[in-house]
């Protein structure tokens, strides 16, 4: 057989990049990590709920991609927590590619006027500053790569800025705004910044607030499992500093 007879792979979306998707275990998190280790990636799944997470990866080992597991739970996490999640990630794998954050925090819809403190605290906290303290913590290292994603799932802002969506739907709002700034202070560098909005998904979340959902809107989360892969690729360039709006 001469050489040019040999049989080659396709090089895959995520080939040679490393992956870290945060809330791993819920829904567009496993559909994103199944995606991403289709495509090639080595997978870092963080989430704070370890039977979920070790079912997670028996169905991502089973795409042929082994992930490293990384049990974490942002409600109590401190930045010190990040920097030492991020050391051991370099120790262990020597870099990273991409980061995707997919943990959301969300107890139901109440009045603003009644939401407990501790409850609004806790989901601007989960759904805005934990994910900005993660990032912050792996931008050093997200920098040292040709390419690199930086993306953030979001909700539809229409929806979550009606009223009783409280902490939930001020820290949506947040995201979009830190999208927008963040990509701006980081142009012209390798990381890129975008926001994923997908459409309504069948997940335990959307239960919370429709508890009779039966418009027939809501799909699985394992459709948008493509467009995750996209932004953590080359390919997201195009969504650069963009929320990217997408439905199945």
């Amino acid at each position: 057989m001469s050489l040019i007879d040999l049989p080659t792979r396709a090089v895959r979306a995520l080939d040679n990049r490393v992956v870290l998707i945060s809330g791993a275990h819920g829904g567009l998190g496993a559909a994103a990590a199944l995606a991403c280790a289709e495509a090639g990636a080595t997978l870092v799944l963080l989430g704070r709920k370890v039977p979920k997470l070790n079912r997670v990866y028996d169905v991502v080992a089973q795409a042929g991609q082994e992930p490293l597991l990384y049990p974490l739970d942002l409600e109590g996490a401190s930045p010190d927590d990040y920097a030492e999640l991020v050391d051991r990630l370099y120790a262990e794998l020597g870099r990273l590619d991409g980061v995707l954050h997919c943990a959301a925090e969300f107890r139901g819809l109440t009045p603003l006027e009644h939401t407990d403190p501790a409850a609004f605290a806790r989901a601007l906290h989960v759904n805005l500053t934990a994910p900005w303290w993660l990032s912050q913590a792996c931008l050093p290292l997200l920098k040292r790569s040709d390419d690199a994603a930086l993306v953030f799932a979001m909700d539809d802002l229409s929806r979550v800025g009606q009223p009783y969506w409280g902490g939930y739907g001020v820290a949506q709002h947040g995201l979009a705004g830190l999208v927008g700034m963040l990509s701006a202070e980081l142009a012209g560098g390798p990381v890129r910044v975008s926001g994923l909005q997908p459409g309504p998904m069948s997940t335990g979340l959307r239960s919370r607030a429709y508890a009779d959902d039966s418009d027939g809107q809501a799909c699985d989360p394992a459709r948008y499992g493509a467009a995750c892969v996209t932004l953590l690729s080359s390919a997201g360039a195009e969504h650069r500093g963009r929320v990217w709006t997408v439905r199945a």
